[in-house]
């Protein structure tokens, strides 16, 4: 073997990847896993425990075991709302805060400098971030059946609305930590924008209570379609047509999709 043929072997190989790098995007879903698994006292147990005293105080301030929204018992109706506020707050909460503590620290570049290209990296952050709301979902609904009866109305709407509503707070989690350049830039998307939509997405009222003026504005927040999906699924109580909560909910995470797959692209707040 000649020289120069031993030294072309010996030289480090460039490393082909196919359409998409698998090794990369799951590396970056494992990392996000991980984040929030090595802390899970925090955020697991801690949205557990707050999505209790949630129902615990509402309970008692009703204080009414006969009390019956929409032909099911009180608590039966709050449940699935509690569940779906821990889920898509969780979901937020892990994107928005990988990505403003990697900025802010300085660390950024060890999310670029891999071979992921934009649709890898906003697939591996918003699967985490997913992953974070179906595992406190459940854990909030073997803790809430323990304590109240939880019935299964339709096990597709149940799936389908856990995985769109934490998919979408992911993206928009994704979108604000973008954005954000500080903390406080973080804690104003969630005080005045998440908090508000949770709260006022139907979560402990059902939408007939509000004038019709009020009703209508209901519609343009896409976490009523979550909650009011999620919520048929479990007890049948029906709040508009579930199949249009779908697909709002669809549509919703398609053009949130796209917008988080443009701004890693250009690189918006990530490059000079």
């Amino acid at each position: 073997m000649s020289v120069p043929q031993a030294a072309h072997r010996a030289m480090p190989q460039v490393r082909r990847f196919g359409a998409v790098n698998w090794i990369g995007l799951w590396t970056l879903y494992h990392k996000e896993v991980r984040r929030f698994v090595k802390v899970a006292t925090q955020t697991l147990l801690a949205p557990l425990v707050t999505t209790l005293l949630y129902l615990a105080i509402f309970v008692l301030a009703i204080d009414d075991a006969s009390h019956k929204i929409a032909d099911v018992p009180f608590q039966s109706f709050l449940a699935p709302g509690l569940i779906m506020m821990a889920m898509v707050q969780n979901a937020f909460a892990n994107t928005s805060s990988s990505l403003i503590i990697a900025k802010i620290q300085g660390n950024i570049v060890d999310l670029l400098m891999p071979p992921l290209r934009p649709v890898e990296l906003a697939l591996g952050l918003t699967l985490g971030g997913l992953t974070r709301g179906i595992a406190v979902g459940l854990v909030s609904i073997v803790a809430v059946s323990l304590l109240l009866p939880i019935h299964v109305h339709d096990w597709a709407f149940i799936v389908f609305n856990a995985v769109a509503a934490s998919l979408m707070l992911a993206l928009i989690g994704v979108l604000a930590g973008l954005w954000a350049d500080k903390f406080d830039q973080m804690a104003a998307v969630t005080n005045f924008v998440i908090q508000p939509l949770s709260f006022l997405s139907g979560v402990f009222y059902p939408i007939e209570a509000l004038p019709a003026a009020f009703q209508q504005v209901m519609q343009l927040n896409p976490l009523y379609h979550a909650i009011a999906g999620f919520r048929y699924g479990m007890s049948g109580t029906e709040a508009g047509d579930p199949l249009t909560h779908a697909l709002v909910l669809a549509g919703v995470n398609l053009v949130l999709g796209a917008w988080a797959y443009r701004w890693f692209r250009s690189g918006y707040k990530l490059k000079p």
